[in-house]
C-alpha cells in the first residue's frame, strides 16, 4: 500500500498519463499535476493543478508519463534543480529504453532521489480501464511503497529487477512482440483474403488455433475489421519502440534477425503514413501488395 502521509505529483497527462492519473484520483490518491500542453484542460477532476514542474517537485513521489527519454531526462533535470524540492522518489511510466533509464536513474541517484523505472503495457484502453501492466524495476522498499498507486492504475504489477533499465528491457521486448504480431497477422490475413476466405472466418479459425496472438484476438476484431484503426497508439511511437528494442539487442549481441526485418518495415510504414495509428500497418502492407505504396 502507499504510505498514508505521502504526497504525489503527476507530470504528463496525454493518452496514457491522463487516464492513469484519473484512476489514481478515483482511488483517493490525488496528485498535484502538470502538463506542458495545458494542465487545466487535461487535469482530472479533483487533482491540484500546478503551473510548473518545479511546483510538482514539492511532492514526495512524482509520476512521469512522457513521450520519450529526452523529455523524461529534461523533466528530471528540472525536478533536480527545483528550489526547495521535496521529492524523494520519481516513478517513470514512460517508454524510454534501458540506456536512457540507466542514465536518468544515475542522475537522480546523484541528487539523492530514488528512481523506479516502471513502464506500462496495455495501451490507451488499458489506461482508461485501469488494467495496464506495470513493469517495475527499482529497490524493493521503493516498489513495495508504490503498491497502492500501482494497483490503482494497473491490473498486474511485476517487479522485474532492482536496476533502472530492466523494466524498460521487458517493456521493449513486449512491444517488439506486439509489433511483430501486428505485422505478421496483417500479412497472413491478406493472404487468406486473396484465397477468397472472409476476414471474420480467418480470425475465427486463428483465434482457436496455434496462430492466436494479441493482434488476431484484439486489434483485428476491434480496430481492423471495423476499419476504425483507433487503438490510440501512434505508428510513430511503435516505430520508436521497435527501434529502441533493436538498438538494445544489437548492443547485447543476441540475435537480431527478426528485429532487422521489423525495424525496416516499421520505419518504412511510419515514413509512408505520418500520423497513422499503429494498426494501420495493415493498410500499409495491403497497399504495398497492390503496388500503391513506395
Amino acid at each position: 500500500m502507499s504510505m498514508p502521509d505521502t504526497s504525489y505529483g503527476f507530470i504528463g497527462l496525454g493518452n496514457m498519463g491522463g487516464p492513469m492519473c484519473t484512476n489514481l484520483c478515483a482511488a483517493g490518491i490525488v496528485p498535484t499535476v502538470f502538463d506542458a500542453a495545458g494542465t487545466a484542460a487535461r487535469a482530472p477532476d479533483g487533482a491540484a493543478v500546478a503551473d510548473s514542474v518545479a511546483a510538482v517537485a514539492q511532492q514526495d513521489t512524482v509520476f512521469l508519463s512522457l513521450p520519450d527519454g529526452r523529455i523524461v531526462a529534461s523533466v528530471c533535470d528540472e525536478i533536480i534543480n527545483a528550489a526547495d524540492r521535496r521529492v524523494s522518489t520519481v516513478v517513470d511510466f514512460s517508454t524510454t529504453g534501458p540506456e536512457a533509464a540507466r542514465e536518468i536513474g544515475a542522475r537522480l541517484k546523484h541528487a539523492g532521489i530514488t528512481f523506479v523505472d516502471a513502464p506500462v503495457s496495455g495501451g490507451k484502453a488499458g489506461a482508461i480501464a485501469g488494467t495496464v501492466t506495470v513493469i517495475a524495476s527499482g529497490p524493493d522498499a521503493a516498489v513495495a511503497a508504490l503498491a497502492g498507486p500501482f494497483d490503482a492504475v494497473g491490473g498486474n504489477t511485476f517487479h522485474v529487477g532492482q536496476n533502472p533499465g530492466q523494466g524498460q528491457a521487458v517493456k521493449l521486448l513486449n512491444n517488439f512482440l506486439s509489433a511483430t504480431a501486428m505485422a505478421a497477422t496483417s500479412e497472413a490475413v491478406q493472404f487468406g483474403l486473396s484465397q477468397g476466405v472472409a476476414m471474420e472466418t480467418i480470425l475465427d479459425v486463428v483465434n482457436v488455433s496455434t496462430g492466436r496472438n494479441t493482434a488476431s484476438a484484439d486489434k483485428f476484431p476491434k480496430r481492423v475489421a471495423t476499419e476504425t484503426f483507433d487503438a490510440g497508439f501512434a505508428m510513430s511511437l511503435m516505430t520508436k519502440d521497435v527501434a529502441l528494442y533493436f538498438d538494445e539487442v544489437r548492443k547485447s549481441s543476441t540475435s537480431d534477425k527478426v528485429g532487422t526485418v521489423m525495424t525496416g518495415l516499421w520505419n518504412a510504414a511510419d515514413g509512408a503514413m505520418p500520423g497513422a495509428d499503429f494498426t494501420e500497418i495493415y493498410k500499409y502492407l495491403r497497399d504495398l501488395s497492390d503496388g500503391e505504396t513506395t
